[in-house]
């Protein structure tokens, strides 16, 4: 890679971190000289907090940007060359449950998870809830890249399917089940899995990239609602004795 990329590559980061925290910060000060008057020592721990969270924003979305794109695009690339087709399936559940593990929106939303039970909903449970979806949906996206299945075949099911477990599952963990689908296309997901299916249609004899590659966010988008709601069901199942027997 040349330098000339990289400098765009920051740039761009460096552009649009900023664009991300500026209102941020404009609507802070403006709260604060109208509304919160915080002690100086609050408001210069929260701009040196801004200061460095701005900073760690910009280090890791260039860090993907440089690396987990091509990274992502060039094992795609691979595993689309496999013989036979079936094999980018596996792979493909293997890589999505270890992307939304390491998916830092999906660790903040466990931990709130977490905090705003009181504990009664572990983040660790949550997490691997949200993990086993993902990679579901990234397994059944290979699929549907190997042998040319319509969008549409996985969408409207799964949609259906998330309607009726939502009129079934508790109000609590409808509203996790919905933030988790937003959680886990996070920085991750929208750069590493969607190159992944992106490298794996485009190593394909005869399928299009814009056609087969994409969609998969939107696979990765549905399953977490489905498994942070079947969570929700178990969880149900399992109380249900326990009060029995009170």
């Amino acid at each position: 890679m040349t330098d000339a990329p990289i400098v765009a590559d920051v740039i761009r980061t460096a552009r649009g971190v900023l664009l991300a925290v500026l209102p941020l910060a404009a609507l802070f000060t403006v709260f604060q000289l109208l509304f919160l008057k915080l002690p100086r020592t609050e408001v210069t721990r929260i701009v040196i907090g801004t200061v460095l969270a701005s900073i760690g924003l910009f280090l890791f979305l260039l860090g993907v940007s440089i690396g987990f794109m091509p990274f992502g695009r060039a094992i795609g690339e691979v595993l689309g060359s496999l013989s036979p087709k079936w094999l980018l399936v596996p792979f493909g559940v293997l890589l999505g449950f270890f992307t939304t593990w390491g998916e830092p929106a999906v660790r903040i939303l466990a931990d709130q998870v977490e905090e705003a039970s009181s504990g009664s909903i572990r983040q660790r449970l949550v997490l691997v809830a949200v993990c086993i979806g993902v990679a579901g949906a990234v397994g059944l996206g290979m699929l549907r890249i190997a042998y040319g299945i319509p969008l549409v075949w996985l969408l409207v099911p799964g949609y259906a399917l998330a309607i009726v477990l939502i009129w079934l599952s508790d109000r609590e963990f409808v509203a996790i089940a919905v933030d988790s689908g937003g959680v886990a296309t996070g920085p991750l997901a929208n750069t590493f899995l969607l190159a992944l299916g992106l490298g794996a249609a485009s190593a394909i004899a005869g399928h299009d990239p814009l056609v087969s590659g994409l969609g998969l966010v939107a696979l990765i988008a549905l399953a977490p609602i489905l498994s942070v709601m079947a969570l929700g069901l178990l969880v149900r199942l399992k109380k249900r004795p326990e009060e029995s027997r009170t």
